[in-house]
């Protein structure tokens, strides 16, 4: 009974458009660096940050009020707290972890294994915990007990937070992560360096009453200071031998800084490409309209140009030369993939507000048609217009989502058949299963719980969602029934095979999942 609340519990926080308003709201908030709201919250943040730091500062010799000293230890810490509760919250589903299991039970027969989910939750949950930036944010939570006074040092751990804020900082640490087999080698080096000349000079120097070097901690301290060229000059060597392991050691510091300068330097030349591109992605997001060209060809160039007159226009295009091209023809370009979903995140636009309509000009109908799928995969909105090359391929593109096709001298009409029930050819098919460009075929397990709002085949109706209902498995009889017909019952442990974009087959599984959904059809 509890085990069954818990999976209906689950399916509702799932379904609820309130509850996934507000996770998909806090998400943006703090992971989406393209959300409009986020800039102030970081700016937020920092000054919270910094403000903690100054006070923990002027603390140190002169009186601080004990108003900052509470909003310091009390008030931050408990922004900073909030923050990390919702962080923990957003990094993964509860409720979809239970929901799988619980698929994944129903599939094989068996109960409902509460434990293994709970288990599941439990990893997910600690492998985000004990991500480093998790562990930051939890140290810069410490200083609230701040009756322990050196605790209170963790407040130095807000500066580190830093890292989450500041997008230069963050550019700054993934060029050096880029290279972190070579700096990785270049720390075991100076380890080596510095354990060698440390135990040397300590040798050298430790008997002799004239040196300032009694101890292996101000060996340590020496080598260190000389290997990173500081050369402070509170402790030298006064013996012979001694003198002659610090000229090795200054010879390997040099070494070691001019390695480490050559390898940011390398790194920042190699991203340089990336990071013209993330300002550029940056100055498209602040764009309020604009068109995007997917492909630079000869169609391509006359329609940018005409566009260009009056409007942003952006291209998109996988070959480097023709990106070059358009560069040079004055246009706003990109070496992406327009067939990819990746390139489109990279983008951080959105599509609705920002996107007047999609533009797939390539000379080639396969690439026209995996770049209308990918757009209709996340959106089924936008306009997309396609040139046609070959008049075969006409039904593939509309089946794909495009609004209006461009055929040679013929400009054909917006097409107004629908989605569903639109012949699909075997290769497509082929590309579909692969889950190729946001498309997919499903086998979605008839539960309870769909039965309890869907019993036959024309209760789901798919079609609202555009989804195209392939077939149906009967458990029960052990066979496939291709293209069913609208009476067919559904029973418990049946599979529905479906197939359409990848958004709509979520909304559509959703919908079945909602009780009382057919209802309100």
């Amino acid at each position: 009974m509890i085990k069954r609340l818990i999976v209906d519990l689950a399916y509702f926080i799932n379904t609820s458009e309130a509850y996934q308003k507000k996770k998909h709201f806090f998400y943006n908030l703090l992971e989406n660096s393209n959300y409009k709201y986020k800039k102030y919250f970081d700016i937020f943040m920092i000054t919270l940050i910094f403000m903690s730091v100054i006070i923990l500062i002027r603390e140190v010799k002169s009186p601080v009020n004990d108003t900052l000293l509470f909003f310091n230890s009390y008030i931050v810490s408990i922004i900073f707290f909030i923050e990390y509760i919702l962080r923990l919250w957003i990094s993964s589903s509860v409720t979809q972890i239970i929901i799988d299991q619980s698929e994944h039970d129903v599939m094989l027969g068996d109960k409902f294994r509460l434990v293994k989910a709970l288990k599941d939750i439990t990893i997910v949950k600690f492998k985000y915990i004990s991500s480093v930036k998790a562990i930051i944010d939890l140290l810069a939570i410490i200083p609230f007990f701040h009756q322990l006074r050196l605790l209170r040092i963790f407040i130095l751990f807000r500066v580190f937070k830093l890292f989450r804020y500041a997008k230069s900082i963050q550019t700054f640490t993934s060029v050096v992560a880029a290279k972190k087999f070579e700096f990785l080698t270049l720390l075991i080096f100076a380890s080596i360096i510095i354990f060698v000349s440390s135990v040397l000079i300590y040798v050298m120097e430790a008997n002799n009453p004239d040196s300032p070097i009694n101890t292996l901690f101000e060996a340590v301290y020496w080598s260190i200071v000389t290997i990173s060229t500081v050369g402070f000059g509170d402790i030298v060597p006064v013996t012979q031998e001694g003198r002659v392991v610090a000229m090795f050691v200054i010879v390997a510091g040099i070494g070691v800084f001019s390695f480490t300068t050559s390898l940011i330097v390398t790194s920042f030349t190699e991203k340089l490409d990336e990071i013209k591109d993330l300002k550029l992605i940056d100055d498209i997001s602040k764009i309020k309209e604009f068109y995007l060209i997917c492909g630079y060809e000869n169609v391509a160039k006359e329609v940018a140009k005409k566009l260009s007159l009056h409007n942003k226009v952006i291209i998109l295009e996988e070959d480097l030369k023709k990106v070059e091209s358009a560069k040079k023809d004055g246009f706003t370009a990109l070496n992406y993939d327009p067939g990819s979903i990746e390139s489109y995140k990279k983008l951080r636009i959105d599509i609705e507000s920002q996107v007047k309509a999609i533009l797939c000009l390539s000379h080639s109908d396969v690439e026209n048609v995996y770049t209308a799928l990918t757009v209709r995969s996340f959106n089924k909105d936008v306009f997309i217009l396609s040139i046609l090359i070959n008049k075969e391929n006409r039904n593939k593109l509309n089946f794909a989502g495009v609004n209006e096709l461009f055929y040679e001298k013929e400009l054909v009409g917006i097409i107004a058949k629908e989605f569903a029930g639109q012949p699909v050819a075997f290769e497509a098919i082929h590309a579909l299963r692969t889950n190729y460009n946001g498309i997919d075929v499903q086998e979605i397990l008839i539960s309870d719980r769909v039965l309890e709002s869907f019993v036959t085949v024309d209760q789901l109706r798919n079609k609202k969602y555009r989804i195209v209902l392939l077939g149906i498995y009967k458990k029960a009889k052990k066979r496939f029934f291709f293209n069913p017909i609208e009476s067919t019952v559904l029973e418990v442990g049946d599979y529905l095979l479906v197939i359409g974009n990848s958004q709509f087959l979520k909304e559509f599984t959703t919908n079945l999942h909602k009780k009382g959904s057919s209802d309100g059809e």
